[in-house]
């Protein structure tokens, strides 16, 4: 092969780009890095040293992505368009079949001869387990074409048992795996030799538990001792058998979910009366959720009536104190409706006793008895003892306007 220049590069390895994505971005990667011309005495050199920093940096991708916690990694688009072809569709190769041994691999094979594992399996119900064992297959060598067979209903139903879901489902959802490059349909239980070679496989990929089936303690016993078998970790608390487990424990949970979707209990395969049994249970469970509202509703409106009467209670007690503050400001023993009624009273009597005529003599001041002080009734409850007079001859009469008036005159 040529590496003269990046178009060359690129059109010879296109076939395997298409097929692999991951390799068509490294690929990318690389025909950015090579140089456009190289020296025909140093191309081999050169060559070397590209494979070796190429295989550096696949190994780094596929232990970063093992990793318990991996890195941020930049944002890029995979940009997967189409599912990945069946083999019986593909055209086939006519070269040779030379297997690659695992340090070959390891160390990383040129692009167009990736390292060919292979992985078999039922793959009912497919989820997140499937999904990881398929990944982890895809990432054991830096360069690696991830062929999966699906075996068909009558072996699985013969060996294993009844499925979820039939042949050509589990097909095509492996089809549309992002790890997988060729899907082969109707794959045999146990491996044969020429089941290898034609397929030019050079790995199976699998977890290391022996698997006994069809008479044999482990399926993949022979495969281990040819040296081809690449071991892979089981993903815990998640598989077919489980799920299909959640199903059947809580079967009527889901009958009466689908007789709500609107399915018929011919579909669900459920008689008669368990169908009116089941719409029964779905009427009683409407009405408890109906009443686990209700007080849920009343406990908040209890809630809210409790939280507005704290508050108008700790309101009231402020009103109130400030009720009893104004009121005590103002009629207490020191208030103001004393000072006020003090207040009044001084000025009443300023107003009530007579004025002095400044043209009166002494000796008729004196013989003038002092006027008596006028009180009102409802300053003093009793009133006070009349004074003696000073003076034998004088009379005591009571002062009037017309008196003043005539002692002016």
């Amino acid at each position: 092969m040529s590496y003269g220049s990046r178009g060359a590069v690129t059109c010879q390895l296109s076939s395997q780009a298409r097929k692999s994505p991951l390799l068509r971005y490294r690929l990318r990667d690389e025909t950015r890095k090579r140089p456009r011309r190289m020296e025909s005495q140093g191309s081999s050199e050169v060559l070397v040293s590209s494979r070796k920093r190429r295989r550096e940096r696949e190994s780094s991708y596929c232990e970063s992505e093992d990793s318990e916690k991996p890195g941020k990694v930049p944002r890029c688009t995979v940009g997967l368009k189409q599912p990945a072809p069946f083999a019986d569709e593909l055209v086939p190769t006519k070269a040779p079949y030379l297997r690659v041994n695992m340090e070959t691999a390891k160390r990383g094979t040129p692009p167009d001869r990736p390292v060919r594992v292979y992985a078999d399996g039922i793959f009912d119900v497919f989820h997140s387990g499937h999904a990881r064992a398929l990944m982890q297959a895809k990432c054991l060598f830096p360069n690696t074409h991830l062929i999966v067979g699906v075996c068909s209903d009558d072996l699985t139903h013969q060996f294993k048992g009844f499925t979820v879901m039939n042949e050509d489902e589990r097909y095509d959802a492996i089809s549309h795996c992002r790890y997988v490059d060729e899907v082969v349909r109707n794959a045999p239980w146990s491996i044969s030799p020429e089941y290898l070679a034609k397929h030019r496989i050079d790995f199976v990929a699998h977890d290391d538990i022996p698997y006994s089936s069809a008479g044999s303690d482990d399926v993949y016993k022979h495969i281990k001792e040819a040296g081809m078998f690449a071991p892979t970790q089981r993903t815990e608390g998640i598989s077919t058998s489980d799920i299909i487990t959640r199903i059947v424990r809580d079967y009527d949970v889901y009958v009466r979910r689908n007789l709500q979707r609107g399915y018929t209990a011919k579909e669900l395969n459920v008689s008669f009366i368990n169908e009116k049994k089941y719409h029964l249970q779905e009427r009683v469970d409407k009405v408890k959720r109906k009443v686990r509202d209700v007080e849920e509703k009343s406990k908040e409106f209890v809630q809210k009536v409790e939280e507005k009467s704290i508050d108008l209670i700790q309101k009231w007690e402020e009103k109130s104190r400030e009720f009893i503050g104004n009121f005590l400001q103002m009629f207490g023993p020191e208030g103001a409706l004393k000072h006020m009624l003090k207040e009044g009273k001084g000025r009443m009597l300023q107003a009530i006793s007579p004025r002095q005529s400044p043209n009166s003599s002494p000796a008729r001041e004196e013989e003038r008895s002092p006027s008596p002080t006028f009180r009102l009734p409802f300053f003093n409850k009793t009133s006070p003892p009349p004074s003696p007079p000073h003076h034998s001859a004088a009379r005591s009469y009571p002062i009037s306007e017309d008196d003043d008036e005539d002692d002016e005159d």
